[in-house]
């Protein structure tokens, strides 16, 4: 297993790595809309938050060599089902066919009272 690290996107904020590359497959930790130069969570809609967080998700798959295009499993957990739609215009913005696997769902809390975290699984190219 490898750390993957980067100064680009928030630190983690308790006992766990921003992702873990392991036999080619990089596991990104769930991530929230925080300004990774502030450390605090930005404030907006949920379309705000959601270009913040595929920034951040893009910056640690960029410290791991990969891209957005190299994720297979994306999930999306949310405080409000009613911003599926909203999050959902954004996140098709980032991806394009094939589109990863996902699973999306409502939470009763998130880390810092965040109103969305998002996770992936990112896989490098066989050569």
């Amino acid at each position: 297993m490898k750390s993957i690290h980067t100064e680009k996107a928030p630190a983690a904020i308790g006992p766990y790595s921003q992702a873990i590359e392991a036999n080619g497959t990089v596991y990104v930790s769930g991530q929230l809309p925080v300004d990774p130069h502030t450390g605090q969570m930005i404030e907006g809609d949920i379309k705000t938050l959601a270009h913040q967080v595929f920034k951040n998700i893009s910056q640690i798959l960029s410290a791991a060599g990969l891209g957005l295009d190299n994720v297979v499993k994306v999930t999306v957990m949310m405080a409000d089902m009613n911003d599926f739609a909203d999050m959902n215009e954004v996140y098709a913005s980032y991806f394009s066919e094939p589109y990863p696997a996902r699973s999306a769902y409502a939470v009763k809390t998130l880390p810092k009272n965040s109103r969305l975290e998002i996770e992936c699984i990112a896989v490098a190219p066989q050569a």
